[in-house]
């Protein structure tokens, strides 16, 4: 999505794992009686997705603010309801009215719900801009993900024919992705997920809409959501429309447009923070909020978000990042939803490093745990139960460590006041030349030393060819290697930019939650289960290492000192069992040591609850399905 002349240009400035309205800054036209026509069926089958397309008469919903709301019938969801298609799932049957406001017009559209669907359906009605990647996902039978059939297919039905829709055998076409159209105009397209088993059908509306072209050398090149600042009458929102998340930037705001917050409030508040925000859907705002007020009990995100131009999510945003040329931080939505309707929202194309190291013969897995149990759970795709706070705070928050990290590595609070250059690209070059980062500190105090790893970390991590020698290196080659350094994880290999960020989340999800991070090495994937993922060697708790807690110590002192002293106050490490496999070596029986409570639950129990099956996590900051290793 970065465009690749200032990604070769700024490498090593992107870090990490919105944007314009498209108009040309005149005034909206005026819109009268009948300017506005709601398009959607107005008999729906109880169990289906529904939506509705307020379309105004010239065509170009880009020009318009939209705003629908419920005046009648029982409580449903809109996913966006500053869109302007009104998407959301039917629960009840009844009568119902929505009405939509488009500028200075409104209309009110009246719709019943009856029937009963106990067949396959997909809550997939969405928004999307011209030549941007979409994602339909069909959903389970059951509640907990589990159950498909397994002869669905997608197949379009209206609207300009897309030339990608592709679904595989490996998800037995539960998710189908393609591009869409490049179109002149707002255009509907419309696909219907099928079963020839008898489980009958469901329809999916996809509203495609006409987005101006990225400018010449723009920062983001590919098509990105139509974005809004979350606090209406904030006093940044122009800045944030036009400075950090759309493909009309083709150059750095200056700092005076948007400076980073802590230059504004050295002490910010949570409404400082919220007033930097901006979403393509408010229910992620919604979310982000909730953190903010009800679960920084540390102060240390409002602290850590001091150091930030602004804060972009978006369901199109895949992997997280921080980027300087901005000075924002870029969330994926992935780690904020909480109820099905907000998961359905987030568009779901694959990572795009999932398939980097895929020829070597190994694997580094990654966890985070609390007592012998896996601190987030996974909720399959197709999931219909609601996700409590409590199963997705520590992947949020250790996201957040680790991405603000990057972005306190780059200009620490310490730095605020003396900022006098004109950008904060500028600001971060006249560093480096000056005094370098913390993260170059830390390299050149506390080196890595495997040169082997670090030619890894350009195979894993940056997607470089394998050397033939790196092919035939073993599970137990790697891990004498990775164990005798002083790297917290094999993501610090990538850069001393990110090396940094996994020592401070690693070292901050201890300290503040009491939540251990598990790495290893481990055996591939193997058509026998028996011989997939075994632990060559692991550790829990590898941040209390005598040779990484000095590493740590520096990092701290610099981003976050009010966190005080680590040596005494971490865990030692504690190894994972060697020969078992990933997911029975979750269970390490008595770890007083390392600080934790201890599970009673048997091995046995462990490899079953751990994880569902199918499902690790790898890389510094991401978690994938194993289908899309090795």
């Amino acid at each position: 999505m970065v465009n690749k002349w200032i990604g070769l240009a700024l490498v090593t400035l992107l870090s990490g794992c919105g944007g314009s309205d498209g108009s040309d800054g005149s005034s909206p036209p005026s819109l009268g009686d009948g300017d506005v026509t709601i398009v959607g069926a107005t008999t729906i089958t109880l169990g289906d997705g529904a939506a509705f397309y307020a379309q105004v008469s010239d065509g170009s919903s880009r020009l318009y603010q939209y705003q629908w709301q419920q005046l009648s019938g029982p409580a449903v969801n809109i996913v966006n309801p500053i869109s302007p298609i009104a998407a959301f799932a039917t629960t009840q049957t009844g009568s119902y009215q929505l009405q939509v406001t488009v500028g200075d017009a409104t209309e009110v559209v009246s719709f019943t719900v009856e029937g009963n669907d106990d067949t396959i359906n997909s809550y997939s009605d969405q928004h999307v801009v011209s030549g941007g990647r979409v994602s339909l996902r069909a959903e389970a039978l059951d509640d907990n993900g589990n159950n498909y059939p397994e002869d669905l297919s997608w197949v379009q039905t209206a609207g300009p024919s897309v030339a990608d829709l592709s679904s595989t055998d490996a998800t037995a076409n539960q998710l189908a992705t393609f591009t869409a159209p490049m179109v002149s105009q707002d255009t509907l397209l419309s696909f219907e997920l099928n079963s020839s088993s008898g489980l009958g059908s469901d329809v999916v509306t996809v509203l495609v809409s006409a987005e101006p072209a990225p400018v010449d050398n723009a920062f983001f090149d590919q098509p990105v959501a139509r974005m809004t600042p979350y606090i209406d009458d904030s006093p940044w929102s122009t800045a944030l429309v036009q400075c950090v998340y759309s493909n009309q930037i083709n150059s750095p705001c200056s700092v005076d447009a948007l400076p980073l917050i802590g230059q504004v409030s050295p002490e910010p508040s949570i409404d400082d923070i919220l007033e930097r925000l901006v979403v393509s859907h408010p229910w992620m705002g919604q979310q982000f909020e909730n953190l903010l007020r009800d679960n920084d009990q540390f102060g240390d995100f409002r602290r850590l978000l001091s150091s930030v131009s602004a804060i972009v999510i978006s369901s199109d945003i895949r992997p997280s990042f921080y980027w300087v040329a901005t000075g924002a931080i870029y969330l994926d939505p992935a780690n904020l939803w909480q109820q099905p309707w907000q998961r359905a929202s987030i568009n779901e194309d694959p990572d795009y490093r999932i398939g980097f190291g895929s020829e070597l013969s190994f694997l580094t897995p990654w966890r985070y745990v609390d007592g012998d149990n896996y601190a987030s759970p996974y909720y399959l795709p197709g999931n219909k139960s609601p996700r409590p706070w409590e199963d997705l705070s520590s992947q949020l928050t250790s996201l957040l460590y680790h991405e603000l990290a990057h972005a306190n590595d780059y200009f620490p609070r310490s730095t605020h006041n003396s900022i006098s250059e004109d950008t904060l690209l500028e600001a971060y070059y006249a560093r480096v030349e000056s005094s370098g980062l913390p993260s170059d500190l830390l390299t050149s105090s506390y080196p890595l030393n495997s040169s082997i790893m670090f030619g890894l970390g350009e195979v894993m991590f940056y997607g470089a060819e394998p050397t033939e020698a790196q092919k035939l290196l073993q599970p137990d080659d790697v891990a004498a290697q990775f164990f005798s350094d002083r790297a917290a994880d094999d993501y610090a290999y990538s850069s001393n930019r990110e090396d940094l960020a996994m020592l401070f989340e690693e070292t901050l999800m201890q300290l503040r939650y009491g939540i251990l991070r598990d790495v290893a090495v481990t055996s591939g994937f193997s058509d026998q289960s028996s011989s997939n993922l075994i632990v060559a060697k692991g550790q829990r708790s590898r941040i209390g290492d005598a040779s990484i807690v000095p590493r740590a110590q520096l990092i701290i002192n610099m981003l976050l000192p009010e966190v005080g002293q680590l040596e005494g106050n971490l865990g030692t490490p504690i190894d994972l069992t060697r020969g078992l496999n990933w997911f029975e070596a979750i269970y390490v029986g008595n770890t007083s040591a390392a600080k934790m409570e201890v599970s009673t639950q048997s091995v046995a129990e462990a490899s079953t609850n751990a994880a569902p099956a199918g499902v690790t996590y790898f890389g510094g900051r991401h978690q994938l399905p194993h289908g899309h290793h090795h």
